[in-house]
């Protein structure tokens, strides 16, 4: 259609003024700064090729992902990798500093929110270019395709994951409260799950679960579950003022009778599950991906359960799987086949994958997924078990959202927070975030 194609020729062009601006910063800073990417600085003083490895998630997936990259340089002995990670938030931010700088590390962790931004800003390689070393025949298709951009393939997804409702199930049982019905058997709605925060606060006097108002991705399986989407074909936003403040009008009342979270802990969540409700002990449930909800597990001393997201009120779901995370590698990386390595091992060698198990997901690789369902322990079987209910139940996972999300995300929690503290309506807040989004989406 012509108005599809005039938005698309517009995208693309932003994209290239975006592309040019970040590499003519790279390059320039490149002439002053010693710590980007380049062939003299690939390589340690012993001859060893050295590559930057860097992701976020919490103390398990570390420790595991750590014997796996040493499981990676026994393999490959003339390879150096260096290691780092942080909580999600933290990460986010030392991520997009070093990219603007030009010095982004040889290989990174990504959301799905990143692809779009760090594409079209000339950070990503084409992993096109290493087909012959990095071989994807073996992933789900539809997971795949989400890492491409106009035609390109810049990430790999790491894992399959999805959304889900962490609970105590030893305090819903104290509380009279039945576990929630899984997906086979129709699950919840948004109002079932309510009513159960309700019950929690009753029986215990403390708020039954995290106040999801200020968490994007709540807000899209419950646009999800209308039928409506947080974003167009387009690109552009797929809900109205309406339709947020339908969301955080409902949100803000369950928080004004005490069954969720209050501000004060609300506004302490940072992306680790120790500082969410849930983990510090102040509620009984939170909202969460499943594979980091493996951190719960440290910090409950019962333990743990996983129930599907709150449906829509016809029982419409609204949550989807979608690649947990994905890997990519930096445009600028002195080392790119030896990078391309690094990236194949962790999602194909089948000893790297019995380490890392489900710490990011379910693995797409699927004859791998296959042979390590049987031998799955511990969380990363009740992980496996979870996903199976939801099999042949959810949709088609959406394109991979604008560059502008990722920055959005923070100013939805922010406009959000107005409304926790009562500074604003929850109408005058998503006209806020409304306004601001679609300036975010233009520029």
């Amino acid at each position: 259609m012509p108005g599809n194609t005039t938005r698309h020729k517009t995208r693309k062009s932003r994209r290239s003024r975006k592309a040019a601006v970040a590499a003519g910063l790279a390059v320039a800073l490149c002439a002053v700064l010693t710590a980007c990417s380049g062939p003299d600085g690939s390589t340690s003083a012993g001859g060893k090729v050295v590559l930057r490895y860097t992701w976020w998630g919490n103390p398990d997936r570390a420790a595991r992902t750590q014997a796996a990259v040493d499981l990676f340089e026994k393999k490959y002995p003339d390879v150096d990798v260096q290691t780092s990670f942080a909580g999600y938030d933290a990460y986010k931010q030392k991520l997009a500093t070093q990219a603007a700088g030009g010095d982004a590390p040889d290989v990174m962790q990504l959301d799905y929110r990143m692809i779009d931004q760090y594409a079209s800003g000339g950070v990503l390689l084409d992993l096109g270019t290493q087909q012959s070393i990095l071989k994807t025949e073996e992933f789900e298709s539809g997971l795949l395709a989400t890492g491409r951009l106009d035609g390109k393939q810049y990430a790999v997804p790491q894992g399959r994951g999805t959304e889900t409702v962490v609970y105590d199930p030893t305090q819903w049982k104290a509380a009279g409260l039945e576990p929630p019905a899984d997906a086979s058997d129709g699950g919840w709605t948004w109002d079932q799950w309510a009513d159960a925060m309700r019950v929690l606060k009753e029986k215990t006097g403390k708020p039954g679960g995290t106040d999801p108002g200020q968490s994007e991705d709540s807000f899209e399986v419950w646009l999800r579950g209308q039928g409506r989407s947080l974003y167009t074909r387009d690109q552009e936003l797929g809900f109205t003022v309406d339709d947020l403040t339908r969301w955080w009008t409902f949100t803000d009342g369950l928080r004004r009778e005490g069954v969720v979270s209050p501000a004060e802990q609300t506004t302490q969540l940072d992306g680790t599950v120790e500082n969410t409700p849930l983990g510090r002990g102040k509620a009984f449930s939170d909202m969460n991906w499943d594979a980091p909800a493996s951190g719960y597990l440290a910090l409950i001393p019962d333990g743990i359960a996983l129930a599907p997201m709150p449906s829509g009120a016809d029982g419409t779901p609204g949550q989807y799987f979608k690649p947990s995370m994905f890997m990519g590698i930096a445009a600028d990386t002195g080392s790119p086949e030896q990078a391309a390595r690094l990236v194949d091992f962790m999602l194909n060698d089948r000893e790297a994958a019995a380490i890392l198990g489900a710490t990011r997901g379910i693995p797409v690789n699927e004859s791998i997924r296959e042979e390590l369902a049987p031998d799955l322990k511990d969380f990363d079987k009740t992980i496996y078990a979870y996903q199976a209910t939801l099999e042949g139940r959810l949709d088609t996972p959406p394109q991979a959202p604008p560059s502008g999300d990722s920055a959005l995300q923070t100013t939805f929690q922010r406009d959000y927070d107005q409304v926790s503290y009562e500074r604003m309506s929850p109408r005058e807040a998503a006209q806020d975030y409304v306004t601001e989004a679609k300036a975010e989406l233009r520029s």
